[in-house]
């Protein structure tokens, strides 16, 4: 995809979304997009790490609760300041954690360093737990303000900034995909011990990846205690989110920065539609038997498959 192309349609996608909240009459369709692009960025997020670098782990909700209580300590601290704040704030500081915890986990693999990104967020939960200060065990309630300036109910605000992050984890994703960055991170994935001998700088591109992922998680997670008005341990730091991160580009594909997005709307929408019709309660075995399906048939997710089609159809016209 040509520059001026992508960046015409992420343009375009965002004006769509502003538009969108000027016709739309139902406030079920803001939630059920946010809940898809919230998923996205989740999947984005995770990616970067697990995808471009071959890092598999199962803490990146850890970070994505860290995220959401960034925002409570605010409200907390500062008697609710804009949300704005919030998603300023919130990214800089899973970044933050994400390098430090890069720094001490990265010298380990597979599934030694998967199991120490799962305690890293058991230890963000048994801190938060015994943090007072932000609701401990018992949660945390927020007020959703009344009026919004430009909008007709706080869910369409909510809409417009998920989107917006949406696009930016587009934007990163993509970049670090394509860029130097990528390579060196791509080639980290394939052969760590090769990269590193070809003089590669492994460890600084790995550091950059864990900062990324953990800034992209957090920014997903900021704008969470407002969409739900409740936040509290056990949900915030729920392992089903650790799940859905991982689901999403191993459905959509991992070795490309679209394959997060096509697995987050793909999975996202099965599930909201699921929600609507059936049950919610039907959602995580949904997500076990896409998952397993595409492991078990497109171990390459979606877009994967796409490029074989292509392979094969040149390979015909040859």
């Amino acid at each position: 995809m040509k520059l001026n192309k992508f960046w015409f349609i992420i343009a375009a996608v965002f004006l769509i979304g502003i538009a969108f909240t000027m016709v739309a009459d139902n406030e079920f369709y803001f939630y059920a997009t946010y809940a898809v692009m919230q998923l996205m960025i989740m999947g984005i997020a995770w990616n970067i790490l697990g995808g471009f670098t071959g890092y598999v782990n199962f803490g990146s909700g850890g970070f994505f609760a860290a995220g959401a209580y960034t925002t409570v300590f605010l409200h907390r601290a500062f008697d609710a300041p804009p949300l704005l704040i919030a998603v300023l704030v919130a990214p800089m500081v899973c970044g933050l954690i994400g390098l430090g915890v890069g720094y001490f986990t990265l010298r380990l693999k597979g599934v030694y360093f998967a199991i120490a990104t799962l305690a890293v967020a058991i230890i963000l939960e048994t801190i938060v737990v015994n943090w007072e200060f932000v609701g401990g065990a018992g949660g945390y309630y927020l007020l959703i303000p009344e009026n919004v300036v430009f909008f007709d109910s706080y869910i369409e605000w909510l809409f417009v900034l998920i989107l917006a992050i949406t696009l930016i984890a587009i934007i990163v994703s993509r970049y670090l995909n394509s860029s130097k960055i990528g390579q060196g991170l791509a080639a980290i994935r394939d052969d760590e011990l090769a990269a590193e001998s070809m003089g590669v700088p492994t460890l600084k591109l790995k550091l950059i990846s864990t900062t990324v992922m953990g800034g992209l998680m957090g920014a997903a997670g900021a704008p969470f205690p407002y969409f739900i008005t409740f936040v509290e341990p056990v949900s915030a730091f729920n392992l089903l989110v650790a799940v859905m991160a991982i689901a999403v580009p191993m459905i959509g594909g991992t070795a490309s920065w679209i394959g997060p997005v096509i697995g987050g709307l793909l999975l996202g929408t099965i599930q909201e539609t699921v929600t609507v019709n059936i049950s919610s309660e039907l959602n995580l075995l949904i997500v076990g038997v896409v998952l397993v399906g595409f492991i078990s048939l497109a171990p390459q997710g979606i877009t994967g498959l796409y490029q074989d089609f292509m392979r094969k159809r040149r390979k015909g016209n040859d």
